[in-house]
């Protein structure tokens, strides 16, 4: 694959930008005590590239928005970051931090600074504390990723961002392949270190060309940065009609294993249907950042009614006999709980499963573990929590993202401990009793709805897959109305109502 052609930091600034929205933060660096060589090479990379050092860091507008921005410049000394670099760098986080700001960081460089040997390396180490603090603070980073990005600015600020994407065809790795050759003696293996590939393995969110960049971003931060606005876009939003789902049976009621035999129709709307249906600003985002990506899941941000969310959607596209949902989509979830902590988001999870993966791979991939792991977190989430049985409901792979505020559940969808066939076998010895213990199992929505374990059924009519369309928007009226409550309460008080209901359930 060819090289994509490079912007200087300039140029993809003023890109992105407002026109004449910028003004830079830099001051001027102080002279530097160093060897005679280093200086010549210093001196050569500023007529070179204009500029007095790798990094350049300021503020402007984004679609009318106020961000803070730091950029690489690869044509100064390849982008490389020593002790002055991460001087300014580390100051426009912490000025960003202080100011509320946004951050937008578009990395790209060779890694750390050879010629300032270690105390340039352990700069990272500085540079990774003040980026925590920004995003401990509850304030978005978005990351851009260059070609290229390798070594230590790729292991710090390269690789921690709520939302990362990398530019077509960028080269993007740890160890440099100059690098491996002189050490290993063989070149690097053709295709890793490449954006598409990072993205295929859910490293980074996706891949976005430079004239996208502004358009997704403004997306991105249309939710991550709306917890303090939220309530302006909720006022003038659709409301739920007295039909559209307060109701306790929310329509003729139909028998359990009726319920069972319509959240599996193949042509039922899923996810994606209701995000490309009834949300807006939605960014997809990929994978768990460590190398997983499950097809089971889908992870995104998107708004309901004006409301924000982080959504975590079990994908009845993406969930098959021969590709159940497996231990990577649940690492995939704790990304998106992790990343609604941290920004204060409501999370949203829409359960939708036949069961999770029963083989080899899965137990050995920690598959208990990591629903344990998804009740912990999303039971104790500071961020508020709504969940949505959106169709099947089967076993642990369901229950990973019940816990929740609220809970929800279209007419049509269930929960169970197992498949109704499963349960049969295991109390009858066959699966001809699957109806029967479906209706003694209590799974139906309604039946839930009496036991406390659902707080509203959205109605269907007679089914989803009959109105596809009516049903997902009717669906994302009451969750924008649920999404704008759940914002109101207060977190403390909210919390500790959602522990002392998992307390007394079916007490």
């Amino acid at each position: 694959m060819p090289s994509p052609s490079r912007l200087d930091a300039r140029a993809l600034r003023d890109l992105v930008l407002d026109p004449g929205s910028w003004r830079s933060w830099d001051s001027p660096i102080a002279a530097r005590d160093v060897g005679e060589a280093y200086a010549r090479e210093l001196a050569a990379a500023a007529e070179k590239t204009r500029q007095d050092e790798s990094i350049i860091t300021g503020e402007g507008l984004l679609r009318g928005r106020r961000v803070a921005v730091v950029a690489g410049e690869f044509g100064f000394l390849a982008g490389s970051i020593g002790v002055a670099a991460a001087d300014r760098l580390i100051a426009a986080v912490e000025r960003a931090t202080e100011e509320g700001l946004p951050l937008l960081a578009a990395p790209v460089s060779g890694g750390t600074r050879m010629q300032e040997g270690t105390v340039a390396f352990l700069q990272m180490i500085g540079i990774t504390a003040a980026i925590a603090r920004h995003k401990q603070a509850g304030l978005p980073y978005l990351v851009y990723l260059r070609n290229p990005t390798f070594g230590g600015v790729l292991a710090s600020w390269g690789s921690l961002g709520h939302v990362t994407i990398a530019e077509p065809g960028a080269s993007i790795g740890f160890l440099g392949p100059r690098v491996f050759e002189a050490l290993y003696g063989e070149r690097f293996p053709e295709g890793v270190q490449t954006a598409e590939n990072m993205a295929e393995h859910g490293l980074i969110d996706a891949v976005v060309p430079h004239e996208e960049l502004a358009e997704v971003a403004d997306r991105a931060l249309r939710v991550l940065a709306a917890r303090q606005t939220w309530h302006v876009d909720v006022a003038s939003a659709d409301r739920p009609g007295p039909d559209d789902g307060a109701a306790d049976d929310a329509g003729a009621p139909r028998s359990a294993w009726d319920v069972v035999t319509a959240s599996r129709r193949t042509d039922r709307p899923g996810v994606r249907r209701l995000l490309r249906t009834a949300a807006t600003d939605i960014v997809g985002l990929s994978g768990t950042g460590a190398g997983e990506k499950d097809p089971g899941l889908l992870l995104a941000l998107a708004r309901f009614g004006g409301a924000p969310c982080v959504v975590l959607g079990q994908d009845r596209r993406g969930q098959s006999l021969a590709a159940p949902l497996g231990p990577a989509a649940l690492r995939e979830a704790r990304r998106g709980m992790h990343l609604a902590q941290e920004l204060r988001l409501p999370l949203v999870t829409l359960i939708d499963t036949p069961g999770a993966a029963l083989s080899r791979e899965a137990e050995e991939g920690g598959l208990a573990g990591e629903i344990a792991r998804c009740l912990q977190d999303l039971v104790m989430l500071q961020a508020p929590t709504l969940a949505v049985l959106l169709g099947q409901g089967t076993g642990g792979g369901a229950l990973a993202l019940v816990p929740a505020d609220r809970v929800l559940a279209a007419a049509n969808g269930w929960l169970g401990p197992l498949p109704p066939e499963g349960a049969s076998a295991i109390v009858h010895r066959d699966t001809d009793h699957a109806g029967e213990m479906a209706e003694a199992q209590g799974v139906r929505a309604t039946d839930l709805h009496r036991a406390g374990i659902v707080d509203r059924v959205v109605p269907e009519r007679p089914d989803a897959a009959d109105e596809p369309t009516e049903f997902c928007l009717r669906l994302g009226r009451v969750l924008g109305e649920e999404l704008a409550g759940l914002l109101g309460r207060d977190d403390t008080e909210r919390l500790r109502t959602r522990l002392h209901r998992y307390r007394h359930l079916g007490r």
